[in-house]
């Protein structure tokens, strides 16, 4: 490894990094970590925080699973790279298989097409959507419906049924036929609806009103998170997930449930699905399958669309996936990875420590005027969105959001900004004392301001 001298002076020069623009990352390097452990980072400056992100939510077991770390090393000594196109697969492989429909079982998922992330299975589980109808003699279902907020990832099909702007405009025209239905998102929607239960009636009449105007035999899916996560920790109403998948039953529409976040145990529940007793026909899953120790995705489909393929004649193939489609080390990680979530029950230390951290922000909203609106309350995952003006709702400046992040880091938490949201989803093994620490942290941020 290079010197830290090195390491300095080539931060960002030659490196394009998601989710930033590379001329400002060039004036204001990104912060360069060196090392992890149990819920912390450790930067290049010897600062050690916690990891209030858990990575891109995603690292649900810490930074020190050994038992994965093992599994890992053993495997790339063993079997480093297999292709499981057509005619061939390998051990882990089928191994992984066994172990997803295992822990999937109760939520109806029959089969896993693995990929190398939840992008990858996002994209995935649009094509086999469309493909499916086509083997069902319906080839005129092409359309897609999703929730405005919603983030299915950054792939062409993924960023056409995003609901943010900010993944789409660039890069438009996006994928044709992708259609978005209000957020459940009590704070900000075009109901002015406060009321949750209110708000899911609104949103589940334009679901219906939209799937008759595009007429419901020309739509192939559409797909949800049960809790928006990247757009903010919007948790809907507990019917809302339930009645959006009826209307898709009644209207012969594939239910996709990304459970790419919320999946593994996040919203205290082994799934979100589950959590909110929705069994989908689709479902996509990354971050905690492996949690994030190795690039892992999945898209499941349940029995009876496995039976439409697995019965069909020649067109019935699948002609999409990728180079890691079910990697050995992956899939081997995959295994491990289920076994100690098992093991370790996050969804049940996710519960507590989750209602810990919505409330310590519940708390700090009380003290700083300027925290419009704090959303979670389900599972490990937090949103605290920070306003210029209550009454008007008016999003904070995006340089005071960067100086709260920055205070929070000094402090010692990493956190995430999400325009004008500060957003948590901390490793699904962090202790009570550690879920204090981020709120004392931000409790010293928001003092900045």
């Amino acid at each position: 490894m290079k010197d830290d001298n090195f390491l300095r002076e080539n931060n960002a020069r030659h490196l394009w990094h998601p989710m930033g623009h590379p001329g400002a990352l060039q004036e204001t390097p990104p912060t360069i970590f060196t090392g992890a452990s149990g819920v912390h980072l450790h930067d290049l400056d010897g600062h050690t925080v916690i990891d209030a992100v858990g990575g891109l939510w995603c690292v649900n077991l810490g930074y020190s699973n050994d038992a994965l770390k093992q599994t890992i090393a053993e495997r790339v000594h063993q079997l480093p790279y297999c292709s499981n196109f057509g005619g061939s697969t390998n051990d882990a492989a089928i191994e992984a298989s066994f172990a997803v429909r295992e822990f999937f079982a109760d939520d109806g998922m029959a089969r896993v097409f693995f990929t190398s992330g939840g992008s990858d299975a996002v994209d995935t589980a649009l094509r086999l959507a469309r493909q499916y109808h086509r083997l069902r003699g319906e080839p005129g279902r092409t359309k897609f419906l999703s929730l405005k907020k919603g983030y299915h990832g950054t792939h062409w099909g993924g960023a056409s049924v995003n609901g943010n702007n900010r993944f789409r405009i660039n890069y438009e025209p996006l994928l044709p036929g992708c259609f978005h239905i209000p957020a459940p998102y009590t704070y900000r929607n075009p109901f002015n609806e406060s009321d949750p239960e209110r708000l899911a009636d609104n949103i589940v009449s334009a679901m219906a009103d939209e799937i008759a105007f595009q007429g419901a035999g020309s739509i192939a899916a559409f797909i949800m998170e049960p809790i928006l996560g990247a757009g903010g920790v919007l948790v809907p109403h507990a019917s809302l997930m339930p009645r959006l998948r009826q209307l898709c039953s009644d209207n012969g529409i594939l239910f996709i449930a990304d459970e790419v976040i919320c999946g593994f145990g996040r919203t205290g529940s082994w799934t979100g699905s589950r959590h909110f007793g929705v069994k989908p026909d689709m479902m996509t899953v990354a971050k905690g399958i492996t949690s994030a120790y190795f690039p892992v995705g999945g898209c499941l489909v349940s029995d009876q669309v496995a039976e439409v393929f697995e019965t069909s004649g020649a067109d019935g193939a699948i002609f999409t996936g990728y180079t890691y489609s079910a990697h050995p080390v992956g899939a081997a990680a995959v295994v491990t990875c289920l076994s100690e979530t098992l093991r370790l029950d996050t969804k049940s230390n996710a519960g507590p420590r989750g209602t810990q951290l919505y409330e310590g922000a519940l708390r700090l909203q009380e003290k700083y005027d300027f925290i419009g609106d704090v959303r979670g309350g389900t599972g490990l995952m937090c949103g605290i969105e920070l306003v210029s003006d209550r009454d008007a709702k008016t999003p904070m400046d995006m340089d005071i959001m960067t100086r709260v992040h920055k205070a929070a880091y000094e402090a010692g938490t990493n956190t995430r900004l999400g325009a004008n949201n500060i957003l948590m989803s901390p490793p699904l093994v962090i202790s009570e004392a550690e879920v204090a620490q981020i709120i004392d942290n931000l409790d010293t941020a928001f003092a900045t301001v």
